[in-house]
């Protein structure tokens, strides 16, 4: 069935009349965490106008953390998937979401922004496990709704991956700890060093709580799957970051072999590089026991490193790396060396049983299937290799919740498929993002809040994101409808209890390109953050941060360039070109974003003119 009637025009006119349709921009469906960058883009432009008296930044920080209190974090390390989305690489170059996004954030830690506590307590407790992304976000959507939470956290400080996965040169750690901090100051409780299965039973915590939200993260790297790999210089990535985001692992010796290419690795082969190496080295400073936890390095040896010799080993072609491209492009310029379509085949040991090389086999790859290239095998000489190909979290004490596959089984809702009043989100669901993380968040509280109410947890939208809200952004400039008294009406395309000419759409459609008018938007160049120059000559011990960030003339024309897609950004094509002169402007009095224009129905023919020359 095809519905011609509605695209049927006769001389010019027809009985379709414009109207406004929101629909959800593709930057926000990529976004893991569902954010209204649309929404905080026409904060930051101008656009949306904040209450009297409060300065646009703190109105966009409001914005923003309605789906994720980490801006300052996640401007500076998520690799940003909704600028790969953005409709704008149509026309030149996305849009640099992530700058923004790390302006607002670090305006708000200079103005000491804070979240707000709740107007009422619901009198409900609920235990989040892991103090990571995850649970802080879980803990953060929990008391905007007034339950009580205590984390239970395995070490001595919070973050997860944030905290010892993610060196501090990415992210400042004074950045973290205020972001975490803000979240904290709501009134959660923390007990730290607890570990649940060890510390605590899970039995005594189904007694003590309402409900209980899982976030333990997959914080073990898996070991490298060939012969050898027992080796005690033979570690994981996990370990490897962990031991160097503590300060015990201050530097190496000889030459590093990082296996994989996704950003662990990365992480691995640019903390390598800039920790360096000592030649001299004694027994009880093999880096391999600062690892093992047995020993701590001592400043005064490791002033006498050099730049480390850090390889990376990969049994594909580069080209095909999981890591971000921009983190790849920064490791190679930093002096580390890419040796790619290798497979590993075994750790060669010496006779104390440390890992002296790597065995590896070149091989080609051929419509995606490896082909080994027989009899040109080789070793690689090494000092320690890191395995960085996987993760996976650790049940011990809980294997009750292990799938098999180090993951908790859960269903759309993040509800434990095996427990109910248990919840999960983030790398216990499946490894993804810290964006995936604390996306997962809000939807696995809005299950528990379902539940600690006895109600039935809905199915979620199609386009499951914290869309734009008409009605409550109507309600912040005072002019929402008056209230209906549920009695038959005539003439209601002017009664002032309804809301007109707009149909909602976000919850299941996202806007496409081939849906904009392109031609309206000329070709603007990006506002490139400025990088620092780290070549191999200056990476040793330079834990500088790589990006300096926007001026706020920079983020307003950053900004600008968002195309708004699939909401109206008052650009006036549809009053300039109406041939009839049916649309106009709302009264400023009536003015908000999303109710920019109107159509006097009488004179409208119907000619979708409008339509044709709306850019979003």
């Amino acid at each position: 069935h095809v519905p011609w009637s509605k695209d049927v025009i006769q001389i010019g006119e027809s009985y379709i009349c414009p109207t406004y349709v929101h629909r959800t921009p593709p930057c926000q469906a990529s976004c893991p965490s569902g954010h209204d960058i649309r929404g905080w883009l026409s904060i930051v432009r101008g656009l949306d106008k904040p209450p009297k008296g409060m300065a646009w930044e703190e109105y966009a920080f409001q914005r923003m953390t309605k789906s994720n209190p980490f801006p300052a974090v996640m401007g500076r390390v998520c690799p940003a998937p909704c600028e790969d989305g953005c409709n704008r690489n149509e026309v030149e170059n996305f849009v640099g979401i992530n700058s923004v996004e790390q302006y607002i954030g670090d305006w708000a830690r200079e103005h000491n922004l804070t979240f707000p506590k709740p107007e009422k307590e619901t009198g409900k407790k609920v235990a989040i496990i892991g103090g990571g992304p995850a649970g802080l976000a879980a803990a953060y959507f929990l008391r905007l709704r007034g339950h009580s939470c205590t984390i239970f956290e395995e070490y001595s400080e919070l973050g997860g991956m944030m905290s010892f996965g993610i060196p501090g040169y990415r992210v400042p750690r004074d950045v973290l700890k205020h972001e975490i901090d803000r979240i904290l100051d709501m009134d959660v409780e923390v007990k730290l060093n607890t570990r649940v299965g060890r510390d605590i039973l899970i039995p005594e915590l189904e007694k003590e709580y309402d409900s209980i939200f899982w976030g333990v993260g997959a914080t073990s790297g898996k070991a490298l799957p060939i012969p050898g790999a027992e080796a005690p210089n033979c570690v994981d990535g996990m370990v490897f970051l962990r031991a160097f985001n503590e300060g015990r692992l201050q530097h190496l010796s000889g030459r590093i072999l990082v296996v994989g290419a996704g950003d662990t690795a990365m992480d691995v082969a640019a903390v390598a590089r800039r920790i360096g190496h000592i030649s001299q080295i004694h027994e009880k400073d093999r880096p391999e026991n600062v690892l093992l936890g047995q020993a701590v390095h001592d400043i005064a040896t490791a002033a006498n490193r050099q730049g480390g010799d850090v390889w990376i080993v990969y049994r594909r072609p580069i080209s095909k790396a999981p890591a971000t491209k921009h983190e790849l492009d920064a490791i190679i310029e930093e002096g580390v060396e890419i040796h790619e379509s290798l497979a590993p085949l075994e750790v060669i040991r010496g006779e104390d049983g440390r890992a002296t090389a790597l065995r590896v086999q070149p091989v080609d790859w051929v419509n995606g299937k490896m082909v080994p290239k027989e009899g040109e095998e080789f070793n690689i000489e090494c000092t320690m290799i890191v395995g960085a190909t996987g993760q996976k979290g650790d049940y011990t004490g809980i294997e009750e919740l292990d799938n098999g596959w180090g993951l908790i089984d859960a269903d759309k809702t993040y509800q434990v498929k095996s427990k109910q009043g248990h919840f999960v989100a983030g790398d216990a669901v499946k490894l993804l993002l810290l964006t995936t993380a604390i996306g997962q968040a809000p939807i696995s509280v809005e299950g528990i809040d379902k539940h600690l109410n006895g109600e039935e947890i809905a199915a979620r939208p199609k386009v499951d994101t914290h869309h734009f809200n008409l009605l409550e952004e109507l309600k912040i400039q005072n002019l929402q409808p008056e209230e209906y008294n549920h009695q038959q009406n005539w003439g209601t395309d002017e009664a002032k209890f309804a809301v007109h000419n707009y149909e909602d759409r976000s919850f299941a459609e996202v806007i496409p390109q081939d849906q904009l008018f392109l031609a309206h938007f000329p070709y603007e160049a990006r506002n490139l953050l400025d990088e620092v120059d780290m070549d191999p000559e200056k990476v040793l011990s330079n834990f500088n941060e790589r990006f300096s960030g926007l001026t706020e003339e920079q983020v307003k024309a950053e900004a600008n360039r968002c195309m708004s897609c699939g909401m109206c950004f008052e650009c006036d094509n549809c009053v300039i070109y109406c041939p009839q002169d049916a649309i106009f402007r709302v009264k400023k009095d009536q003015h908000t974003m999303g109710r920019y224009v109107d159509t006097d129905y009488n004179k409208c023919v119907g000619c979708h003119i409008c339509k044709d020359v709306c850019p979003t």
